[in-house]
């Protein structure tokens, strides 16, 4: 491995390793989401993303909140308490946004992650990773 690619493997292992990497952001919030740019190796800071819900019987979403990621690529109070209801939701994280500042192209323009809730008492975690040319997303616990 190059000296250069260490700090970033180690940066990595670090945030998806430890409890702090896993999306455990303080308990107020029941939506989380954690960013981290793989290209780096560092979580993806200032990162534009848009939180809506489908309404009016799936014909149209509603947006909730526009926000950004932090230093450490996590967007916290994402969904305030007691604003979590069983639905369907929708991310979209500003990608080309994020590279363009960057000075670097991007395959992808925008990300949207859709999800439905069906239990407003528990909490729901979306991790994204993230490069110029591709993107991973699972559902974390």
């Amino acid at each position: 491995m190059n000296s250069r690619a260490a700090p970033r493997l180690r940066t990595l292992q670090r945030h998806l390793g430890s409890p702090e990497g896993r999306g455990m952001e303080p308990v107020s919030s029941p939506l989380t989401t954690h960013v981290l740019d793989t290209a780096s190796g560092l979580p993806a800071q200032g990162l534009c993303l848009r939180l809506s819900r489908l309404e009016d019987h799936g014909q149209q979403w509603t947006e909730l909140r526009k926000s950004y990621t932090d230093p450490d690529g996590r967007c916290p109070g994402l969904l305030p308490p007691g604003q979590m209801k069983v639905g369907t939701y929708k991310l979209s994280f500003d990608t080309e946004g994020y590279w363009r500042k960057r000075g670097q192209e991007s395959f992808y323009p925008y990300v949207e992650v859709i999800f439905t809730i069906t239990n407003e008492t528990h909490k729901f975690h979306v991790p994204l990773l993230l490069s110029p040319w591709s993107y991973t997303t699972y559902r974390g616990s």
